[in-house]
């Protein structure tokens, strides 16, 4: 492959051909004099006029078309539910343009979310590490699944969130290749919903409306490497015991805000009730609790 066909150059020549290099002063000038003098201000001139937002987007472009094949196919072909504060649905968008902090910002982009917190019969926690592919918070450890509903008819089913549920099942056999005979939705326990914001690099970063789901299961599983880098059960000492290290920055490891958020609010006390069998005591999915 030649240097002119590569993903990344044609990305650049597009973007060239589109943006307009030349401001107002160096135009000003070409009706003024053609001398070579003059010549070599307009240059400079309009090469001035690169903002450094323009250089933000050239690199964004060639970063793109650098990022991982299958992620960026997610990127592109997943439409995630667009939600209003109240969770009532306003649009879809893809999922690309959902995780970019700049259109988050600018357009106050807010998407439905789900994240799965699945324990075994000895009621350990599975958490997963994201792969070093992943766009967004790559190798950070988290709860069992974390994705998004997608704009279709199954996952869009507002009674019981069965929607969510279905996406839920959908995820744990693309992630972790869990079947889904293994997690039936039915078997899914919706406990509350929260709503957060947290940037991951200055380019990407969550708006989301999540949806925490707890089951207990004992799964076979085989993690996607696109998704996954590993995985480990863990219980309350082992989890209390790795929020000690992240806390200290032992090894570079680090938790996912939404799980950290998670963890610090409800996760011991709801914990508790799904051993002593009381879970429904702590069942909320009339409130949507923002948190920071």
């Amino acid at each position: 492959m030649s240097l002119t066909t590569t993903p990344s150059f044609q990305i650049w020549r597009r973007f060239i051909a589109a943006s307009p290099i030349i401001c107002r002063s160096s135009l000003s000038l070409v009706s003024v004099s053609k001398s070579p003098l003059l010549k070599s201000h307009r240059r400079a001139a309009s090469l001035r006029c690169y903002s450094s937002s323009s250089a933000t987007r050239m690199a964004d472009a060639v970063s793109d078309a650098n990022m991982d094949a299958v992620q960026r196919r997610l990127m592109f072909e997943d439409e995630c539910i667009l939600v209003d504060e109240d969770d009532r649905v306003v649009g879809h968008d893809t999922k690309y343009n959902c995780h970019l902090m700049e259109k988050i910002e600018a357009e106050n982009l807010l998407h439905r979310a789900f994240s799965v917190f699945l324990f075994n019969s000895k009621y350990e926690l599975l958490l997963q590490q994201r792969s070093a592919t992943k766009v967004t918070f790559p190798l950070v450890w988290t709860n069992t699944c974390c994705s998004h509903p997608l704009y279709r008819d199954s996952e869009l089913i507002e009674e019981n969130a069965l929607g969510v549920r279905n996406a839920a099942q959908r995820k744990l056999l693309d992630e972790l290749g869990i079947p889904a005979e293994d997690v039936p939705v039915d078997q899914f326990t919706p406990l509350g919903r929260i709503l957060y914001k947290a940037p991951s690099d200055g380019k990407w970063g969550e708006h989301e409306l999540d949806y925490l789901l707890f089951t207990v299961r004992e799964v076979n599983m085989k993690p996607n490497p696109d998704e996954v880098a590993d995985v480990k059960y863990v219980n309350r000492e082992q989890l209390k015991e790795l929020l000690r290290k992240a806390d200290a920055g032992e090894g570079g490891l680090k938790l996912s805000p939404w799980f950290r958020l998670v963890v610090d609010n409800f996760l011991f006390k709801w914990w508790d009730h799904l051993e002593k069998g009381t879970l429904e005591e702590v069942i909320d999915m009339k409130t949507i609790r923002k948190l920071t």
